[in-house]
């Protein structure tokens, strides 16, 4: 989606950069020799929370915001992304407890501050929070860089209706950039990926699980031929790093009662936010290493308190948060039709991924083919953080050259859902058991218009060659191990019969993907191929999904040519 800035901006005058806006962190990137950087604030954080702050008037944003939430939290805001575009009786302020409250103006959503040294508190709308917030993103950008930024390419969730994102770009535009597009978040991460020195670029099937600090969102996305159609979608408010942190802060309050009776560091507003801000940091030390310390002045009616916390119990407490994600990623992949099976890689984005324990839980739903793109799993795997930022400058740098008109012409097919076919189209052929074994030409979830071609085995003395052109799809085949029959004389009761029984392990249940040969779409017959020669198939599938199969004999004249009208 190509939308103008406030002013018009001709391709080389532009200055774009990617911009990821987050709920509970941002991040902005640019491309330097087509490699995407992220760019850090004033501050040095590449990952600037979503948040901001006024105190006698000044403003404060990213890390320095945060900082006052502790002592100024009635002029501080976050959280607010979501609220883009929305009515105030949709929303959900949960994540806005600890900071200024969202407020009912004419259905909107807005937030008193006190944003000036003197005076009455202003009523500032959720769409000029976001404003100011992005305008400090833009500054920073155009620091680091040395030139003003014109023009940013942005992510959203998929889940954004049309309302929140003509919202973003209204507060966008209002901060002086000219949005270039908005791409959906699991793109981004794809692109991201796809777009390494080290990458090839196959058909596959990727689930990106983008797991946040208050959200949760997961896509299976069908990468044809560099090609990006999403498939199925999940979002969950329940389950992300703020979870996480709520356990930590149970954890460490319960430590904190222990030793002082009758005191709940919960129940206080301030003692509140100094318990998160210190549980947020004993997570992310627990992210890189196995123990981390809790430390905070004053918690509570002025009581010091110290404590420590390993990984394997930090693990244990959030079990339960963790099985959440599992759930949500195998509720995802169940609501595409596919199974893990179908899944080619997983990619991890979002600051919560850095997690090892989710990394290595969805290590156990996937079978070993099965890439997981993670820092704990995959030492070359992009930074989860930086992910999203990443894809978005990197598609900025690919479009900022075009005409305002021709942007959404020019990359529409590459990042968005666009027409495609759902079951795989191929060839069959005999196998030296004279079973038919199918072989795939196109991938099902390709998008349309495409054409394939490839070559088919002959017999080896040559002759008259017949062809079949056939749909198929995957199937998953479940081996069940044989029951092992009772041996006469065995043991009713357990005596000595322990360690017999863990010398033999039990045998499990094998599942495997194999092809199902569907619908024939038609058959061709080569006559006179010489020996050693091979058959040439081109499948050409038009936008209306209608069939061209070209045969003919590779490096011979002539062929076959049949047309399957679209259904």
């Amino acid at each position: 989606m190509a939308e103008t800035g406030a002013t018009s901006v001709t391709p080389d005058e532009r200055c774009a950069i990617g911009i990821t806006f987050g709920n509970s962190y941002s991040s902005i990137a640019c491309t330097v020799d087509d490699n995407a950087v992220v760019i850090a604030n004033e501050d040095g954080d590449r990952q600037i929370p979503t948040i901001l702050s006024y105190v006698d008037g000044e403003e404060y944003t990213g890390n320095q915001a945060k900082a006052f939430l502790v002592r100024n939290a009635n002029n501080t805001v976050t959280s607010f992304r979501d609220f883009l575009g929305q009515e105030f009786k949709s929303i959900d302020p949960t994540h806005c407890h600890a900071a200024a409250h969202p407020k009912d103006v004419d259905g909107g959503v807005s937030f008193t501050i006190q944003d000036n040294v003197e005076g009455e508190p202003s009523t500032v709308s959720v769409s000029e929070i976001s404003t100011r917030y992005l305008r400090r993103l833009i500054t920073s950008a155009s620091d680091y860089l040395g030139k003003k930024v014109t023009s940013a390419v942005l992510t959203v969730p998929t889940n954004f209706s049309e309302k929140q994102r003509e919202a973003l770009i209204k507060a966008t535009t209002a901060a002086g950039i000219e949005v270039l597009q908005l791409i959906n978040e699991p793109t981004a991460a794809v692109l991201a990926y796809d777009a390494r020195p080290e990458a090839v670029v196959e058909d596959k099937t990727i689930v990106v699980a983008d797991l946040g600090g208050s959200r949760s969102d997961v896509a299976v996305v069908a990468s044809r031929g560099g090609l990006y159609t999403i498939l199925a979608t999940a979002h969950d408010y329940e389950f992300g790093g703020a979870s996480l942190d709520k356990v930590l802060m149970d954890h460490f309050a319960k430590e904190f009662m222990k030793k002082n009776k009758d005191v709940d560091p919960r129940e206080n507003a301030r003692s509140l936010a100094k318990l998160k801000a210190e549980s947020e940091a004993a997570k992310k030390a627990l992210s890189i290493g196995t123990n981390a310390s809790f430390s905070v002045e004053s918690l509570a009616e002025g009581i010091d308190f110290q404590s420590t916390i390993n990984r394997l119990r930090y693990e244990t407490i959030a079990r339960k948060v963790f099985d959440g994600f599992n759930r949500l990623v195998e509720g995802v992949i169940k609501k595409a039709g596919l199974d893990v099976l179908d899944i080619d890689e997983v990619i991890l984005s979002g600051g919560t991924a850095h997690t090892p324990r989710i990394a290595s839980n969805f290590r156990s739903i996937f079978p070993a083919t099965t890439a997981i793109q993670a820092p704990s799993t995959n030492p070359n795997a992009v930074n989860p953080s930086e992910l999203l930022a990443r894809g978005a400058a990197l598609q900025a740098s690919l479009i900022q050259e075009y005409e305002t008109n021709d942007i959404e012409q020019s990359t529409h097919p590459a990042v968005t859902t666009v027409p495609h076919i759902t079951n795989a189209i191929g060839v069959v052929s005999l196998g030296d058991d004279g079973e038919d074994i199918f072989t795939p030409v196109i991938a099902p979830e390709t998008a349309v218009p495409v054409r394939r071609t490839v070559h088919v085995a002959t017999p080896k003395e040559g002759g008259d060659v017949l062809v079949k052109i056939v749909e198929g799809n995957t199937h998953i085949k479940v081996t069940k191990p044989e029951a092992k029959p009772k041996e006469n004389g065995t043991k009713d009761d357990d005596e000595d019969d322990s360690d017999d029984d863990d010398s033999e392990e039990e045998e499990e249940e094998t599942r495997e993907k194999v092809w199902k040969i569907g619908a024939t779409l038609g058959e061709a017959a080569v006559r006179g191929v010489k020996k050693g020669s091979k058959v040439e198939v081109t499948i050409n599938v038009a936008g209306d999904l209608g069939v061209t199969i070209t045969s003919r004999e590779v490096g011979g004249k002539g062929g076959i040519r049949g047309v399957v009208k679209a259904p």
